[in-house]
């Protein structure tokens, strides 16, 4: 066997053993498409040695014709492999320049195979045998350059273009290893393949050794793959370690760590959650498998809510319960984001999970107690409600009873004492007309009987209209008028009203509270301070209303009639309205200050 035969052949046994290790990595990792064109530009490269081995010991021009006619086959493989790997690998290289390849190259294999023999030759005229070292001898092409073959040297410069410019991004990007080795390869073995058209052309007399060219690309092609692939390796151990460390660290912090690939449909979580789910130690988990652990009540809500995150890009966040093996139920809430490729398609959603059972049932047991302890303050509220409605049924019912027994006293006064005091009066005037004629000095003193009899007669009747009350009082001012002219008539003191805002309406309610804690005031003013003016004021200052009495007496002292019952009384009525009584008292006179707000008039407690 002639060492020809032997480097060529060599040659395309790398090339194939090349291909099929790197297929057989392809089938393992289908989404590795770099790893599939290689392995089609190894295979490319095979067929390109075995047929220029042919073409070295062909001895007819029909089958030389044959050959280089069917070697664009192989070529076209090649070019458009080593095209697409560069813009997949590297990422470099401009889309339009590997487009116009990928069409120029397409169309010189389509005319190659319509015209007749072939693009590259018009005819081959004849075999002309080389000498080569150790006496072998290579068989060379004579013969007339179809000049269509000018596409084919198009092409080529375009394939020269494309690698330069993609090794220039590449060595700007900063990667100047793979810029190196893999784009200067590739640029070689392009500057390399234009001895092509120079044997065609007749410039020069060697035999064609592309596949030399592109067995030196397939192999810094290979060398950086095999490279990968043992980073990729020492990746995969050391990401195994750090996938243990967590594990542990999840362990340790009572939390899992949980990885959905969308594209295979497997779920992958850690040892500790594996476990508590119910699942084997290893292999897949489905994601029906793993929704099947969601209890049934909250399984929906967790579809949508993972729906939701991978349509809208969201965070995915959510609190279920999962039942264990043992029927037992935890609640776990779990927070993941979905993570996209290049596309903007999302491809897995990674997450953690935390077993929060002790959190959701110490806040179960509070709410429990916040419930008791809202039970328990409705059940006193309502205790107090009717407390505090049982004491003001009782002190209206008091307040009821001493208005009917003021109302009782009056009428006793005014038909009982009053209608005495007037017959005795009547009586001591006829004895004093009897003693006038006779005994003058008796008859002046029944005439005195007689003026103090009509005096205590006007006395119990002003006691009874006073004990009388204010039962359908009306006008206030009008009724606090007809007090101060009462008083005035009746007991010689000087009583003045002063009103404004009369116009406001107040209720009867009030109306009837107010005149009795200003009757009270007065009653006060004249039989104990032995008042000589009494000044009466309702005003409206912002939204209140204020009852003013003023009187000019000797006052009281704060410990002798202070909390006297009257002045309870008043300060209890003015509670009735929702309103305060203050007192004050000093040697010039005593000042009663009534003040209710305008909002309290409701009737509450009726006419009193």
């Amino acid at each position: 066997m002639s060492w020809i035969t032997i480097v060529w052949s060599v040659n395309a046994g790398a090339c194939l053993t090349l291909a099929a290790i790197y297929l057989v990595v392809w089938c393992r990792q289908r989404e590795s498409w770099v790893h599939l064109l290689f392995s089609c530009s190894a295979i490319a490269a095979a067929a390109i040695a075995v047929i220029e081995l042919a073409m070295l010991h062909t001895q007819t021009v029909e089958r030389y014709e044959a050959l280089v006619r069917w070697i664009h086959v192989p070529m076209w493989v090649l070019l458009l492999s080593f095209v697409a790997f560069v813009r997949l690998y590297l990422r470099a290289g401009r889309p339009w320049l590997a487009w116009s390849i990928y069409g120029l190259r397409t169309l010189v294999l389509i005319v190659n195979l319509i015209l007749t023999p072939n693009i590259n030759f018009r005819k081959i005229t004849g075999i002309h045998h080389l000498g080569l070292w150790g006496g072998e001898m290579a068989s060379l092409p004579v013969g007339v350059p179809n000049p269509w073959g000018i596409l084919s040297l198009i092409s080529l410069l375009l394939v020269v273009t494309f690698f330069v410019d993609a090794t220039v991004t590449v060595w700007r990007r900063g990667d100047r290893r793979h810029a190196l080795i893999i784009g200067g390869s590739m640029i070689f073995g392009a500057v390399v393949a234009f001895h092509v058209p120079l044997v065609i052309w007749g410039v020069i007399h060697v035999p064609f050794f592309l596949c030399f060219a592109y067995t030196g690309i397939v192999a810094a092609m290979g060398y950086e793959l095999s490279s990968d692939m043992f980073h990729a390796a020492q990746l995969t151990r050391k990401l195994k370690e750090s996938e243990d460390r967590l594990a542990l660290a999840a362990e340790s912090a009572n939390f899992g760590v949980w990885e959905w690939n969308l594209n295979k449909d497997e779920v992958r979580v850690t040892p500790s959650r594996r476990e508590l789910l119910g699942f084997a130690p290893s292999g897949a988990i489905g994601f029906e498998n793993f929704i099947s652990r969601v209890h049934v009540e909250d399984r929906d809500r967790v579809r949508r809510a993972i729906q939701n995150a991978i349509e809208q890009g969201k965070v995915y966040d959510a609190e279920f319960r999962v039942v264990l093996r043992d029927g037992s139920v935890r609640w776990m809430t779990t927070r993941g984001t979905v993570q996209v490729n290049g596309y903007e398609k999302p491809m897995r959603i990674v997450g953690v999970s935390i077993d929060v059972t002790a959190r959701k049932q110490a806040e179960l047991e509070a709410q429990e107690q916040r419930d008791e302890l809202e039970q328990l303050r409705q059940q006193r509220t309502a205790s107090l409600e009717r407390e505090v409605s049982e004491r003001t049924r009782l002190e209206r019912e008091v307040i009821d009873i001493c208005a009917r027994e003021q109302r009782r006293i009056a009428y006793d006064l005014h038909d009982g004492v009053g209608q005495q005091l007037v017959g005795i009066a009547l009586y001591a005037k006829l004895l004093e007309e009897q003693l006038r004629a006779e005994r003058f000095g008796e008859a002046d003193k029944a005439g005195t009987i007689v003026k103090l009899a009509n005096d205590a007669a006007r006395q119990a009747r002003l006691t009874a209209r006073t004990l009388e009350g204010a039962d359908g009082v009306g006008d206030l001012k009008a009724a606090l008028q007809s007090l101060a002219t009462s008083v005035s008539r009746n007991c010689s003191v000087k009583a003045s009203v002063t009103a404004d805002g009369s116009s406001l309406p107040i209720s009867p309610p009030v109306a009837a509270q107010l005149y009795r804690i200003a009757q009270e005031a007065v009653h006060n003013a004249v039989e104990h301070g032995a008042a000589r003016e009494v000044e009466i004021n309702l005003a409206f200052n912002g939204n209140n209303l204020l009852l003013t009495i003023r009187d000019k007496g000797k006052g009281f002292h704060s410990n002798a009639n202070g909390n006297g019952m009257g002045l309870r009384i008043m300060r209890y009525r003015a509670q009735c309205i929702g309103g305060s009584c203050d007192v004050q008292s000093s040697s010039e006179g005593t000042v009663v200050s009534c003040r209710v707000p305008l909002e309290a008039q409701l009737p509450v407690f009726g006419v009193l």
